[in-house]
């Protein structure tokens, strides 16, 4: 089992491939109590048109099938996969991304016992035309309940506004229409070409022993006959341009929600690369919109933003967008000072004391997280599906210099690349 050492962060990550093509990632934390595991596929709600390795015809099915596909795996033919789970003390989920599934547990006691249900439970899909149904209902009430959430429609109306036709726009759960079209042949279908081991990876931290984990995957990971890799991905071909510089809804809200995007066209990448430009995008958010900021007080002494005013930014290979935003009662307002901050940024320049605090800060908060392990083990399965190693992350951090912020200061916000989603009461 090869070892990634990094002696300024103290850790080391033990990896192997298992002849599955499966990639299993270990990172052991002596003396914690809680040990955590993620079983993961590359595959979201954006992977509903490809080819099949094999095949020569484009396959697109139904928007929201990875999502269902998520619901489905935990439904055996004796029962229901929590149960297993719970009687051994462990705490189970998943989640469906634009680009992951995930499957997940955490637990004090029993882990080997908790890894081989999480192993082989993923590897057993179950459908039946009957279960299939019975979930179209489910999920049903789930979509219904988030088209009347404000948190959730101010944010896929902001994507809808930034993309024209990449399916990052797209609910992540479908549509009632959508997952109305799925049957079992379908996600048998998906699950074949998705959920090969050698799409996908799994991830370990806590207190455990890298040797005795491996033998369990031994024991658990079957060899497909299935041909390991080639899936073709399909997307539309996105224009540069935003769709819509601004979209409104009403809903049940107090006062109005609103959040800004910024569309980012410097795509097509992964690796350290699409590391780096992570880096430099949050590096410039906090200098641009953080807390300690100038822009930021003056807009919460005026009253145009309160505490849930935050910013975050998405970076994918295919796609990649900053979002900030929270309540308002003129978001416009807000919209109007920014652009301003910004282009008196792009002006003058950002300052080099500014940047070097700025720095500190970033860098702190990414040895923090170390101390966490679920957010560290999912954040390593994220990036590790993007070419990325967080052990290099601190390596690419020293080579970024203010002029490279202050780059993507001009390049990245944009107007003509800004779009505002407003969600206001009734």
């Amino acid at each position: 089992m090869k070892q990634i050492s990094n002696p300024v962060l103290g850790e080391t990550l033990f990896h192997r491939i298992h002849r599955s093509g499966l990639n299993v990632y270990i990172l052991p934390k002596k003396g914690y109590s809680k040990s955590y595991a993620v079983f993961a596929t590359r595959y979201g709600s954006v992977d509903s048109k490809f080819i099949v390795p094999g095949e020569q015809e484009v396959t697109e099915v139904p928007d929201g099938i990875a999502h269902f596909l998520e619901h489905k795996l935990f439904e055996e033919e004796e029962g229901n996969v929590f149960e297993k789970f719970s009687r051994l003390g462990a705490s189970a989920n998943a989640f469906t991304s634009f680009n992951i599934t995930a499957y997940l547990f955490y637990c004090t006691d029993y882990f080997y016992e908790n890894l081989d249900i999480l192993l082989n439970f993923v590897q057993n899909p179950y459908f039946t035309d009957e279960s299939v149904q019975k979930e179209q209902g489910i999920i049903g009430q789930e979509i219904r309940m988030y088209e009347d959430d404000p948190h959730w429609r101010v944010y896929f109306n902001l994507l809808g506004a930034l993309y024209h036709c990449h399916p990052v726009r797209k609910d992540i759960a479908g549509t009632i229409e959508s997952i109305s079209k799925i049957n079992k042949d379908i996600l048998y279908k998906c699950y074949n070409t998705f959920y090969n081991p050698s799409n996908m990876l799994l991830f370990i931290a806590g207190d455990v022993n890298p040797d005795e984990v491996w033998e369990h995957v031994e024991k658990c990971i079957k060899v497909c006959d299935r041909t390991k890799s080639g899936i073709k991905r399909i997307y539309p071909e996105e224009p540069e341009i935003i769709n819509q510089p601004k979209v409104e809804q009403k809903l049940s809200v107090s006062i109005p929600l609103f959040q800004i995007g910024f569309k980012d066209n410097d795509i097509g990448y992964g690796g350290e690369r699409l590391l780096r430009k992570d880096i430099v995008t949050r590096i410039l958010l906090e200098m641009v919109l953080g807390k300690s900021t100038v822009l930021y007080q003056d807009l919460y002494e005026k009253g145009l933003i309160n505490d849930t005013f935050e910013s975050d930014f998405t970076a994918e290979i295919d796609y990649g967008f900053t979002i900030l935003g929270g309540e308002s009662s003129q978001p416009e307002k807000v919209q109007q000072y920014i652009l301003e901050e910004i282009d008196r940024l792009r002006s003058r320049g950002l300052e080099k004391n500014e940047y070097e605090r700025i720095k500190k800060v970033i860098y702190g908060r990414f040895i923090r997280q170390f101390n966490n392990i679920e957010g560290i083990a999912n954040n390593f399965m994220a990036n590790l599906f993007k070419d990325i190693d967080l052990l290099n992350y601190i390596d690419v951090f020293e080579t970024i210099t203010l002029d490279d912020v202050n780059e993507r200061l001009v390049n990245h916000f944009k107007p003509e690349n800004m779009a505002l989603s407003v969600v206001r009461p009734y």
